[in-house]
This record gives structure tokens, C-alpha cells and sequence, in this order.
């Protein structure tokens, strides 16, 4: 391929664009769009499958910007190539309602497939989706007839390079041989602070080697549009392990005084600086987001390639259908991201006797919903025992063995898999959970947000939920993890009482299509309650119920509480009611689903009469004041744990039914005036 005219106006015209819109914002990051944009150009106008008339195209090729500070880049490659994105929403970048917010965001811009800006993520995200892609390639592709052909591409910079949660990702990508995905590693070697030999002389090609991938070279990412073609078409050809391309670029490339600096990397260039780059580069110094019209309909092309790709793949679906319908139709299902059919009948209804760990309520519950459901997909990072995340009889995710299983081996990596969940629920046809101790969702919070910020389907199995875990001390015992998750927009967290409890929490998270769910739950044993309360209409499904009402009228006092300690309030109302004082206790395993309920429902719940309230929790009180109010109090743990037995922890820490009556009647008197009833 030659450098011709057209070639180096229509990388130039990515370059303005992306310039000029964060000049105009007076805010943004010009180096790496400008750098990138000969990569871009060859990708998007020669090697990319998709169709701008229809981003949700199911056969296309994923494309993530991992380094989402370089958004103009993304925007411009979307609106020189057609999709729903005009060239006034390009100049109105960064600002209030604009579809070109200052990282991409998906569900916002047609054509963003993942929200990035935290680095390393998107190659997370890209990690889960090639996952994603070749399970669903094991499914339902047939010999003659493949349906899920499509590559998962990548670009991300030194600072995703940097962060750990790129290694962890990485690393998995390369134990499971992922020949679908290709990165293209933008090598500029400048950072925000400057030279990244301030602080990285990483052997990148040698670190990707390690983990496994295949590693490209471009020597001369700004002009060598030859070698870098080749270098694309050879990773697209790469059958045996993901590729790495690493790309030698200029930041800022034509700018006289600001390429190759760090000046250039988070901040406009400058009116000035902007005019002698387009001297520099040849570019007419006016009107600003000049696009050439030949440049246009040259990027423009892509609309009827993509119809035409489209059109092949749907051909070729349509031949699959005919050989294999049922086969179809399921995948017809799972791309609209449908449940089957009765996919709940055989969740398991448990009996009130004896007791056990709502992790083991867990397991059985997700084997039996992973038979009616079989794109449920997941793993533990290397907990799956102790987790009680495996399915049963499906075989491990693994590129040498079992086609198909659907049980992913994270590692020790609970950042990188937070990430990688994210990615496969962005890919679409399966759902995905994951599994640790809930103290180290402290390592997945970034990934966890950011399912939230996506609307992500990921369900997260979080066992060892409290001071329950008992001799593994305060490093295990999470204690203000609750209250931090309830604060974060858009996340359900589910902490049951029982097993019970725990098959609704299930059934919720298949339900919620649009977000996270947490699934807090027990190491040790706790009662299984009566079924009745919590299976009815009005019982767990709605976040919070009353699951034992006062005796001989209506109530003096409500009793809250989640998780194991609804046993402990349901004890203490037996001793409150010999005291004279009834009692009506209230599961609220999913705060975030009962304030979705009506005004109504909530009120007949939690009288606004009764004031007098005690919430019970094994962890931080903080939150609890919204329902207790400022009448009421709360029995909890503001301090971190400590090694002891689990029961000894409890007693010591005073989450018992005799600390809960002793407070309760201190809060009854002070509703009579100071006098105890």
C-alpha cells in the first residue's frame, strides 16, 4: 500500500478533529489520538468488520479503546464512518448532554462497546469478551457453519501496560490461547509526569512473550502504513495465541513544539501550537474541523461495506438456521439476552430444619438454575471450592480440554477477573459471575463500578461475608464493605438470611438484566427459616419483608436485620415478648430492591408510627440511620474484627439476641419518656 494523498489526508483529518474538539472544550488529551491516528485509519477503513447503520450487529468485531483518554479518537473514527454521531456533537466534546462525553461510555455513543478511562481496564474488558466469543464459538458453530467468527481488537497505551490489571489479564489471556484477540500497544513512551523511563523500562515484548501471546513490531508507527497493515493482517492470521502489537509512535505527531512531550498529553496544544501543526502537516489553516469532502466519502465507504458484511454473515445464518433451527433459535435467545423457558422451575425450595452456610445454599441454587440456563459462565479466583461457584459435570474453560466448560479458572487475580466479567456481559449470550471472599472486593472495586457505570448483567458470588469468618481475623473480616457498596449507584446487594433467601437472591440476579448483583453470603452454618415468609409475594422478592410479626398486636418495636444476623433478631424478639414488648422483625436482605417498591409497601413494612427501630448487622452501622432514624439505634460493628473462633467473635463484638433486647429496651424507654415498659 502506498502513502498516497488521500491515505495521509484522512489520518490528518483525524488528527484536526481530535485536536480541535478538545481545544474548543479547552480540556482533553490530543497526544494519542494524533499518534494513533494511522493505526486507526488502517483499522477502521481496511481491517475491521462492522456496520455503522447497526452497531449491535452480533457478527461484528469488538473494538476497545483501552486508553480512554483518547476518546477523539474514538468519536472521530465513529463519525467519519457513519454512525450516529454528527460533526456537531464532535465540537461538543466534554460538554453537558453531548454524545461525546470525555471518556468513552458505552450505553451513551453508538459504536463505544465498554466504558474505559481507568487504565488497564479495557484490556480486561477485551480479555472477557474474546472468553465470551469463543465460548459462544464452541457452542453453536458447526463444521460449514460458523456463526461466531469475529475478533476482539484492542488499543491501549503505557499506562494500561502499567496497571496491574492489565498483567492479570493478560496472563489469563495467555493461558487460555485467546487466538481471537489482537492489542495494539501504543508505545509513545510519554506519560502525564513525562518520560515513562521515570518510572517503566519494562521489557514489554518479553513480559506478553511470558504470559504466552504472540508479539508484533511496528518500527515506524507515524508513517509506515505498509509495515503496519502487515503487521495487522499477520495477528488476524495468528491461530494459536493472542497477538501483541507493539506500535513505536510519536505522541503528537506534526505538532513542532509539543510532539514527543509530555505537554501534549493531557491538555490541549493551544491555538497557536494547533496552527503551525497544520503548517507542519500541510493542513489548510482554516475553517477549524475542516473533514474533506473526498476524505468523507472515502471513510463513508464503510456504510456499505459493513451492509455488505452484515449481509454475508445473515446469509450465512440463514443456512445455519436451516440446518441446525433449534440451535437458532437458542442463539437467537441468548444474543436478545432472554431467559428460557422455565429456566426457574428447578430452584430448589429448602426446608426449615437443621441449618447450613448460605454459600452452600449457593452452590446447590446455581447448578440448578446452570441446568435451565446454559450460558451461565463463570469461575472463582481460585476459590471455587471454598466459594461453592462450580458447576457441576460442565468441565473447566481451558483451551485443551473441554470444549465449552463453563467453569473459568480466574486464578489468584480477583481485579483482572472483575474486568474480564465486564467484558464478557459487554460481549452479550452468556452471563457471567464471579467468585472471591467479599473482603477482596477490595481488589475488584474499580471493575465492580464499573459494571455499575456499564449496567452490566455480572453476579458476583461473595462468601465469608462477616466476623463469621472467624480465626482467619481482621484481614478476612470485612466489616465496612456493606455500607461502601450501598453508597455505589446501581449495584444490588443481596446478603441473605437463609438458603431460602438465597434462591430468591438467585432468581433476582437472572432477573436483572441492567446491572450488578452481590450475593453476600455465610462461611458457617446458619438456621434455615420457615419458607413460607420468604418465598411469598411479599416475602424476599421485595428487598425487605416482614419475616415474623409481632405477637398480640400491633408492634412496639421493629427489629431489622440482614444476612446471618435475622436469626439473631428473630431470638430476640422471643426475649423482647417476655419482657412485655412486642416485636416485629424485618429481613432486608436487598436494600437497593426494596426502595424500588411503592410508598405503600414500604410503609406497611416499617410503620412510620413506629419509631422505635433497632437494626442488626454484623458490620459497619453506617447507612443503617435512612431506616432506623434518629430514634432508633443500631447493633453492629464500627471496628475491625479479630482471631477467634466465629462464635467467641460474635459474643465479644455483641451481635447476640441478649445485646439486641438490652438495646431495644433502652430505645424503648426512651420513646416512654425515659421509663422502660
Amino acid at each position: 500500500m502506498k502513502n498516497d494523498d488521500l491515505a495521509l489526508r484522512s489520518i490528518n483529518t483525524i488528527r484536526f478533529l481530535s485536536a480541535e474538539a478538545i481545544q474548543k472544550a479547552k480540556s482533553g488529551h490530543p497526544g494519542a489520538p494524533m499518534a494513533l491516528a494511522p493505526l486507526s485509519y488502517l483499522l477502521w477503513t481496511r481491517h475491521l468488520r462492522y456496520n455503522p447503520s447497526n452497531p449491535a450487529w452480533p457478527g461484528r468485531d469488538r473494538f476497545i479503546l483501552s486508553c480512554g483518554h483518547a476518546s477523539m479518537l474514538l468519536y472521530s473514527m465513529l463519525y467519519l464512518t457513519g454512525y450516529d454521531l454528527s460533526l456537531d456533537d464532535i465540537k461538543a466534546f466534554r460538554q453537558w448532554g453531548s454524545k461525546t462525553p470525555g471518556h468513552p461510555e458505552a450505553n451513551h455513543t453508538a459504536g463505544v462497546e465498554v466504558t474505559t478511562g481507568p487504565l488497564g481496564q479495557g484490556l480486561g474488558n477485551a480479555v472477557g469478551m474474546a472468553i465470551a466469543s469463543r465460548f459462544l464459538a464452541q457452542r453453536f458453530n458447526r463444521p460449514g457453519h460458523e456463526i461466531v467468527s469475529h475478533r476482539i481488537m484492542a488499543v491501549c497505551s503505557d499506562g494500561d501496560i502499567m496497571e496491574g490489571v492489565a498483567s492479570e489479564a493478560a496472563s489469563l489471556a495467555g493461558r487460555q490461547r485467546l487466538s481471537n484477540l489482537i492489542a495494539f500497544y501504543d508505545d509513545n513512551r510519554i506519560t502525564i509526569d513525562g518520560s515513562t523511563d521515570l518510572t517503566f523500562k519494562d521489557d514489554v515484548a518479553a513480559r506478553f512473550r511470558a504470559y504466552g501471546w504472540n508479539v508484533l513490531h511496528v518500527a515506524d508507527g507515524n508513517t509506515d502504513l505498509d509495515g503496519m497493515s502487515k503487521a495487522i493482517e499477520e495477528a488476524i492470521e495468528e491461530k494459536e495465541r493472542p497477538v501483541l502489537v507493539i506500535v513505536r509512535t510519536t505522541i503528537a505527531y506534526g505538532s513542532p513544539g509539543k510532539q514527543d512531550t509530555a505537554a501534549s498529553h493531557g491538555a490541549p496544544l493551544g491555538e497557536d501550537e494547533i496552527a503551525k501543526t497544520k503548517e507542519n502537516l500541510g493542513w489548510p489553516p482554516s475553517p477549524p474541523f475542516l473533514v474533506p469532502e473526498d476524505v468523507l466519502s472515502h471513510y463513508r465507504e464503510a456504510i456499505s461495506r459493513g451492509e455488505r458484511l452484515e449481509k454475508e454473515w445473515h446469509d450465512r445464518f440463514a443456512a445455519y438456521k436451516t440446518a441446525f433451527p433449534d440451535l437458532a433459535l437458542e442463539w437467537e435467545r441468548c444474543m436478545r439476552g432472554d431467559l428460557p423457558e422455565g429456566w426457574a422451575d428447578g430452584i430448589p425450595k429448602f426446608n426449615a430444619e437443621g441449618g447450613l452456610a448460605t454459600r452452600s445454599a449457593s452452590g446447590v441454587v446455581l447448578n440448578a438454575i446452570a441446568a435451565k440456563v446454559p450460558e451461565l459462565i463463570g469461575g472463582s479466583a481460585d476459590l471455587g471450592s471454598s466459594n461453592e461457584s462450580i458447576i457441576k459435570d460442565s468441565g473447566s474453560f481451558l483451551p485443551e480440554s473441554h470444549p465449552g466448560g463453563r467453569n473459568i479458572h480466574f486464578g489468584v487475580r480477583e481485579h483482572g477477573m472483575g474486568a474480564v466479567l465486564n467484558g464478557m456481559a459487554r460481549h452479550g449470550g452468556v452471563i457471567p459471575y464471579g467468585a472471591t471472599f467479599f473482603i477482596f472486593t477490595d481488589y475488584m472495586r474499580p471493575s465492580i463500578r464499573l459494571a455499575a457505570l456499564m449496567k452490566c448483567q455480572v453476579i458476583y458470588i461473595m462468601t465469608h461475608d462477616s466476623i463469621g469468618v472467624g480465626e482467619d481475623g481482621p484481614t478476612h473480616q470485612p466489616i465496612e464493605h456493606l455500607a461502601s457498596f450501598r453508597v455505589m449507584p446501581g449495584v444490588h446487594i443481596d446478603r441473605p438470611a437463609d438458603a431460602n433467601e438465597t434462591a430468591v437472591a438467585w432468581r433476582m440476579a437472572l432477573e436483572r438484566k441492567h446491572g450488578p448483583t452481590l450475593l453476600v453470603l455465610t462461611r458457617q452454618k446458619i438456621p434455615i427459616l420457615s419458607p413460607e415468609p420468604v418465598l411469598v409475594e411479599n416475602g424476599a422478592c421485595r428487598g425487605g419483608y416482614i419475616i415474623e410479626e409481632a405477637e398480640g398486636g400491633a408492634p412496639d418495636l421493629l427489629l431489622l436485620a440482614t444476612g446471618s444476623e435475622v436469626s439473631v433478631a428473630l431470638s430476640a424478639r422471643k426475649l423482647l415478648a417476655a419482657d412485655g414488648i412486642r416485636a416485629r422483625v424485618v429481613s432486608m436482605p436487598c436494600w437497593e430492591r426494596f426502595e424500588e417498591q411503592d410508598t405503600s409497601y414500604k410503609e406497611y413494612v416499617l410503620p412510620p408510627s413506629v419509631t422505635a427501630r433497632v437494626s442488626v448487622e454484623a458490620a459497619a452501622t453506617f447507612g443503617w440511620d435512612r431506616y432506623v432514624g434518629s430514634r432508633g439505634a443500631s447493633v453492629g460493628i464500627d471496628r475491625f474484627g479479630v482471631s477467634a473462633p466465629a462464635e467467641r467473635v460474635f459474643a465479644e463484638l455483641g451481635i447476640t439476641p441478649e445485646n439486641v433486647r438490652n438495646l431495644a429496651r433502652e430505645v424503648m424507654a426512651l420513646q416512654n419518656g425515659g421509663i422502660s415498659k
